[in-house]
């Protein structure tokens, strides 16, 4: 119990992440700072696929137990 609710916010923070990652990527786009949004947009998109496949890799291993 105590592991899944330290899993959940673990994803959460780095579903928070990506949100901010996408925030300053949007305002770097406004800025006419294209170089940098990318970069931070990049970061945004592996800190969400980070965030999905932490919380796959949780869901299958509760359910094997």
């Amino acid at each position: 119990m105590k592991k899944d609710k330290r899993e959940k916010i673990c994803f959460l923070c780095f579903l928070a992440a990506s949100i901010c990652y996408y925030i300053i990527s949007i305002v770097n786009f406004i800025d006419k700072n294209t170089n940098t949004a990318v970069i931070f947009l990049c970061l945004g998109s592996s800190f969400l696929c980070l965030s999905t496949t932490h919380l796959n890799k949780n869901d299958k291993n509760n359910k094997d137990k």
